[in-house]
């Protein structure tokens, strides 16, 4: 059984972000609306959760996107973007798309109820995550989706043997959604194909994007690129899709480095890493991905080679 291609789509030239934000410099999160934005088209509305992105888009009257735009308490992405959907449905608005926008803390742990509700009851909706693998916002503080061996201003536990990152993907998969995928900042074809495959799709759709940020990882400007594409080829990101829960496909499959090594391009705080912890990471990456493997084969049936492009 062969799996759906996701067709590529030229990029518009239009952009709906206004210069002069508030961003850092070479903020990951800034491109990532830029690129889904464009994506997307002007039909659209954003439900906007407390985060980076409510710094970036500027303070009350003001804002730096050119689409209409909620912004809400934290965590409540979900909540608002479902709202927003039954309004516009009752309209007879079916032109507009609804994007929910929430980083990784607003998403794995704050917002997570909104999230799963919203899914479970499979609401029109696209939700995208953006993960910089802490709450960069107030400081860097530790979510669900640090990454084990990374230090950040609230970290205590300096036990690594049996923390992981948590698969937002996976969790979603379980809901049985019409689209549950990664992506990545350093890979932007495959995000807009992603977000375009999305927006074609009923019901209730989630992307989470590896954003990584230059100011809370202590990276110069211009390294943020360059580090999402090794996280991908240390297999810590691996960027693939589930449809229906049910179909998985791994979008790339590009030679693999050691996570050792991408921990050491990275100027980020880290603890103390033993080589029995480094193992451990290690093994975790790997049976994770032998995992997505064997997921992506049974789906794709005798063979799989659809599987892996």
């Amino acid at each position: 059984m062969s799996q759906p291609a996701l067709t590529p789509v030229a990029v518009p030239d239009q952009e709906y972000l206004s210069p002069g934000m508030y961003s850092c410099p070479g903020c990951m999160a800034a491109l990532a609306m830029r690129h889904v934005l464009k994506a997307m088209g002007p039909n659209t509305i954003i439900a906007l959760t407390t985060g980076c992105w409510a710094v970036i888009d500027g303070p009350f009257p003001y804002t730096s996107v050119k689409v209409p735009l909620l912004h809400g308490a934290f965590g409540t992405a979900a909540s608002m973007a479902r709202g927003l959907r039954a309004a516009l449905d009752i309209q007879g608005r079916d032109d507009v798309q609804v994007l929910a926008w929430g980083g990784d803390g607003a998403t794995f742990d704050i917002g997570m109820t909104a999230l799963s509700a919203a899914a479970a009851y499979n609401e029109n909706v696209l939700y995208v995550c953006y993960d910089n693998e802490a709450y960069m916002n107030t400081g860097g503080q530790q979510s669900t989706a640090t990454l084990p061996g990374v230090r950040t201003t609230t970290t205590t536990e300096s036990r690594l043997l049996g923390i992981r990152k948590k698969n937002i993907v996976e969790i979603m998969a379980a809901h049985r959604i019409p689209f549950a995928a990664t992506a990545s900042i350093g890979y932007l074809d495959d995000l807009q194909r992603k977000v375009q495959y999305a927006r074609s799709l009923k019901g209730f759709k989630f992307i989470h994007i590896h954003t990584p940020c230059p100011t809370g990882w202590q990276l110069p400007p211009d390294e943020g690129v360059r580090i999402a594409r090794l996280a991908v080829r240390a297999r810590i990101h691996p960027l693939y899709h589930v449809l229906d829960g049910q179909q998985y496909v791994i979008d790339l499959n590009p030679d693999p480095i050691p996570v050792r090594q991408y921990f050491e391009t990275q100027r980020r705080r880290l603890l103390p890493l033993s080589e029995e912890e480094l193992a451990w990471i290690q093994q975790d990456v790997d049976q994770q991905w032998q995992t997505l493997l064997i997921r992506s084969q049974c789906a794709a049936g005798p063979g799989g080679s659809e599987s892996v492009r």
